[in-house]
């Protein structure tokens, strides 16, 4: 079989598989070990696939702008939100990130909660002015169209004199081994500094968005308090459990 058409059925099979063995693949295709690593090295470096020292996993989708992310897995999403509310805790300083999940936590927070709530996205803002009791901090920085969130150097630095009670954060790409990670560095580095400011972590991830991987790592997933999923995928769920990490499947 030529290399050409072995890579493509490789893509392929990673895009129904999360995880690839370089063994299993090796006895399919009639070669050696060796030759598909070479082949996963390749796929690697043109960012179709992570390589990993027993085959390859998936990387995570790209990401889409906020006006369509906001529609996909809308009732998984706003299940999500409700749970982590339950959560959180009043009078504290709550940090949500500029996901669309947690566009619906700000949507669902009770009339009657109270808190300071720190955002870098200008549609949870607008949410949160609406609820009387939470006082709004809105980050500074340059605003990143697509993502709807503000980013930059200024973010970073803002978040610099900060100190969060709980940091709510929307998933892109969950990996029980790796961690955390996007396709964008420039947003990786403000979630990193968000993690690092923050004493506790709650992870708000849809089935599709666990046991894949992307470009930039922001944080380990020992580091992870609770995540709160709708997958009930139990061999999945125990990876992370495994981690120490409390798991609220929503089934």
């Amino acid at each position: 079989m030529l290399k050409k058409e072995r890579q493509r059925l490789i893509i392929e099979k990673i895009s129904k598989k999360k995880k690839l063995l370089a063994s299993e693949l090796s006895a399919e295709f009639n070669c050696s070990e060796d030759t598909i690593r070479r082949d996963l090295r390749e796929l690697d470096q043109k960012g179709m696939l992570k390589r990993v020292h027993s085959g390859a996993i998936s990387l995570g989708p790209a990401v889409t702008s906020f006006d369509q992310r906001i529609s996909l897995n809308t009732n998984q999403k706003e299940k999500l939100a409700q749970e982590a509310i339950s959560h959180l805790h009043e009078d504290s300083i709550i940090l949500l990130d500029g996901s669309t999940t947690n566009y619906f936590v700000a949507k669902k927070l009770p009339e009657y909660f109270s808190a300071t709530i720190i955002t870098n996205s200008p549609y949870i803002s607008i949410e949160l002015l609406k609820k009387k009791n939470i006082t709004v901090i809105n980050l500074g920085g340059v605003l990143a169209k697509r993502q709807a969130v503000s980013l930059g150097i200024e973010t970073v630095q803002s978040l610099d004199s900060l100190r969060i009670d709980t940091y709510v954060m929307g998933v892109y790409n969950f990996h029980p081994e790796i961690g955390l990670s996007m396709h964008s560095q420039e947003e990786s580095l403000v979630k990193q500094k968000m993690v690092e400011i923050s004493d506790e972590l709650i992870a708000l991830a849809t089935k599709d968005k666990l046991d894949v991987y992307s470009n930039y790592i922001y944080c380990e997933p020992s580091k992870i308090d609770l995540l709160i999923t709708d997958s009930t995928d139990r061999d999945v769920l125990k990876k992370f459990q495994s981690k120490n990490i409390i798991v609220k499947s929503l089934d």
